[in-house]
């Protein structure tokens, strides 16, 4: 009897350790971030910005859609595409993982508000994340 008071004993212990012991748990709650597509099915123009953290900017920092005139939107972004090409053009002077890609925005075309929006949005979005300036009136880190 006492010998099975010990087992009993043992296997009681074992159970218990086992079952305080850490397991690997898988997380599958992490949803990778979507790409925000800009486009203009009349125009056939598109633009997708792959950058982490511009949904979450979009859908909880920037103003909301209706905010801002779209001649306000189009006057700031050909402001700052010009400076964002000046930019890319340059990959010795300023970092080329940043300014990856030249933006194709022409002024005469009406891209509409939605494209303006966005673009405008990315354009704080980045200058924020990434601590840079592209002029006219907003700082880095920071929006006014």
């Amino acid at each position: 009897m006492k010998l099975f008071k010990q087992i009993l004993l043992l296997f009681s212990l074992a159970i218990f350790f086992w079952a305080c012991g850490s397991s690997n748990l898988k997380n599958n709650n992490s949803q990778e971030e979507k790409p925000v597509i800009i486009a203009n099915d009349s125009l056939e123009y598109q633009v997708i910005i792959i950058d982490p953290g511009f949904n979450l900017f979009l859908n909880s920092v920037a103003q909301p859609e209706g905010y801002y005139s779209q001649q306000y939107l189009e006057t700031r972004n050909q402001f700052w595409v010009t400076t964002w090409n000046n930019r890319a053009r340059n990959p010795n002077q300023f970092n080329a993982n940043i300014y990856e890609n030249i933006i194709d925005y022409q002024p005469n075309i009406d891209y509409g508000y939605e494209v303006n929006y966005k673009l405008f949005n990315y354009f704080l979005f980045a200058q924020q994340k990434y601590k840079m300036n592209l002029g006219g009136g907003f700082r880095s880190g920071r929006i006014r």
